[in-house]
């Protein structure tokens, strides 16, 4: 110490103290670097997470409306069938009608 209490240090010290800093500053940058890109890889892995979700959605959407369309056409082939038989039996019924009138 010298008067008034104030320390005076050598260049060295000062070349020491500088380089400690900045090793110090250094590090903190690495460590703010790792954490900012495990950060956007964090981020990134929520969206593509969100997009996979959206994704088995849709496929369920798309899955129901198959389901639907397959019991609709189902339903759709057995009423022609069963319009087809109507007709067939109606035609019959008409046909032997007619012979039976044609015959008296």
């Amino acid at each position: 110490m010298s008067e008034g209490g104030m320390n005076y240090y050598s260049d060295l010290e000062v070349d020491l103290l500088i380089d400690e800093l900045t090793l110090i500053a250094l590090e903190a940058i690495e460590k703010a670097a790792a954490e900012a890109a495990r950060a956007a890889f964090l981020q990134s892995l929520e969206r593509e997470s969100e997009v996979m979700r959206e994704a088995v959605r849709r496929h369920a959407e798309i899955l129901q409306m198959r389901n639907e369309a397959e019991v609709l056409r189902k339903a759709g082939i057995k009423n022609n069938v069963l319009i087809g038989v109507l007709c067939f039996i109606g035609g019959l019924a008409v046909g032997i009608t007619g012979t039976i009138l044609i015959i008296r």
